[in-house]
């Protein structure tokens, strides 16, 4: 029969699609025609297969007419990991291998010319599109083969080459191949990498107990977070510590987060599943596709996904390009990104934690007070700054709190004990189960992903602590969508709290830190209790 087929995945963002390759080949004009919304990387795969299958020692049919269609044909397909399942299907079709059985298998890898296989972005979500499709048996290159394991129940085979495929295939002697080289983006250096984050520690943080329960307020219940105040006040110090009280990822968050850092093909031979959240700051002079995603050819995801179930932490904030500030609305409101270039739409995951740090002025100097204002700022200047902050992101932000420097007597205090992160984390990971057990079955996690009318509908508030919200409201103080926030903010305060719904006082806590209030010592006396 002239016509076989073999299955491979395409990837839409995140979303593994299983896709059946067909070829033809028959008497007539010799050529080849490739079909089925193909990108130029996959239309260039015949050529590259080609010599891959002449060089493994192998005929090519140059003599026939070659048909590959890969089906569907209305899914956009892109990428080179289609390379050596072509390769095989044409073989197949051209009889070479016609007792070949390639039925619950997937073939993933990019061939190079002289037949070996190249390491490609996204194995662990094509391994998983393969899997939730019944297929057990999965073929990729040898670096990547560990991290198409971290899919359970799947047979992987770690190939080099084309001839050790048709090796497995056909049950004979797997011959030698040189080792694949890894990919081309593999990091070179790791000093500012997740190693870094082990060795920093909330102990290290002192004073600032306003800031120290804002930030573990966010990181229980997954609360945007915005500090500003004068350089060197501890903004960027506090921030990079939140990774360390968040808990570890679950098996399914790991899941997701791994597999995003192999569609951005920040994946390493050896690396395993990503236990714990991710962290992220990316310089303030970054791009919008490396901040949303997107960029040329095929989108990946940029850092606000990459930091998903993480901390961004986007230091400089008014540096920002204004087209990233505006970029960040969606994934701030909604927790995903939805990237369109051309026929191209991908949607990717992004509830992450967002930290925003901002000096309140260019130079960093400027102070309420008059005696320690060291602002040389003319006040065009300043508003300019702060203009760049727009109001529909503000209002997208949770929590605001204005930092101050540390007093000398602070720096100096013999008895003070700043509460190690491991204590904290203790604290944040009870509140967060409390939220698992609350929000079982629902889309979300946790309270700042938590849509308000069913919040409102399921999880109201009391009488009491609705009326501290309403009359903020109603004296025009507080929008509509800020008061959803706070009342997030209330059930998070409460879950650290451990009690089974929020008080006035708690609600009150919320709005404070909503707009940047003081918080009352008994706040923060839970803290510590």
């Amino acid at each position: 029969m002239p016509v076989a087929s073999t299955p491979s995945i395409a990837l839409d963002g995140a979303i593994g699609h299983l896709v059946d390759i067909q070829a033809d080949v028959s008497p007539g004009q010799a050529g080849l025609t490739m079909v089925g919304r193909c990108d130029v990387s996959l239309h260039q795969a015949p050529h590259r297969c080609q010599m891959a299958v002449h060089n493994t020692n192998l005929p090519w049919p140059t003599s026939k007419r070659v048909t590959i269609l890969l089906s569907p044909s209305d899914l956009p397909k892109g990428g080179t990991h289609f390379d050596l399942a072509i390769a095989l299907a044409v073989l197949k079709a051209d009889r070479q291998l016609p007792d070949v059985e390639v039925e619950g298998a997937v073939f993933i890898g990019e061939l190079t010319l002289d037949g070996g296989l190249r390491a490609v972005r996204g194995v662990l979500p094509m391994t998983l599109a393969a899997a939730r499709r019944g297929i057990r048996r999965v073929f990729v290159p040898e670096p990547q083969a560990h991290e198409a394991a971290m899919v359970p129940d799947v047979e992987v085979l770690g190939v080099r080459s084309l001839g050790q495929v048709l090796a497995e295939l056909t049950g004979r002697e797997v011959p030698e191949a040189p080792p694949v080289a890894p990919m081309s983006g593999s990091r070179l250096l790791s000093w500012r990498g997740q190693e870094r984050l082990e060795e920093v520690d909330m102990a290290d943080v002192l004073g600032m107990a306003d800031g120290r329960f804002a930030a573990e307020v966010a990181a229980a219940g997954g609360h945007h977070l915005l500090l500003s105040g004068p350089k060197g006040c501890g903004k960027t110090t506090l921030a990079e510590r939140i990774p360390s009280i968040l808990p570890d990822l679950t098996l399914d968050e790991s899941i997701e987060v791994t597999a995003l850092h192999s569609l951005a093909g920040a994946l390493e031979e050896g690396d395993g599943l990503i236990r714990r959240p991710p962290f992220s700051a990316p310089h303030h002079d970054a791009s919008k596709a490396s901040i949303v995603g997107g960029g040329s050819g095929r989108v990946r995801p940029g850092e606000v996904s990459r930091s998903h179930c993480g901390v961004l932490l986007l230091d400089e904030f008014p540096l920002l390009r204004t087209d990233v500030i505006d970029a960040l609305r969606q994934p701030l409101e909604s927790g995903d990104v939805t990237l369109a270039r051309g026929d191209d739409v991908v949607t990717y995951p992004a509830r992450g934690l967002v930290v925003f740090a901002a000096n309140p002025c260019p130079c960093g100097d400027y102070r309420p007070d008059a005696r320690a204002n060291g602002c040389t700022c003319r006040e065009v200047q300043r508003q300019d700054y702060r203009r760049r902050v727009r109001g529909p992101i503000t209002d997208r932000i949770d929590i605001t709190r204005h930092l101050e420097p540390l007093k000398p007597h602070d720096e100096r205090d013999r008895w003070a004990s700043p509460e190690p992160s491991a204590v904290v984390r203790a604290r944040v990971a009870a509140a967060r189960a409390r939220q698992e057990v609350r929000y079982a079955g629902r889309s979300w996690r946790l309270n700042g992903q938590a849509p308000g009318p069913v919040l409102a509908q399921e999880w109201p508030l009391s009488s009491e602590a609705q009326a501290v919200i309403d009359d903020r409201m109603y004296a025009g103080r507080l929008s509509r969508r800020g008061a959803t926030r706070v009342h997030r903010l209330a059930w998070t305060v409460a879950d650290l709290r451990g009690a089974a719904a929020p008080t006035a006082a708690d609600a009150d806590t919320a709005l404070r830190l909503r707009e940047g209030d003081p918080l009352l010592s008994a706040a923060l006396r839970r803290e510590a209790s």
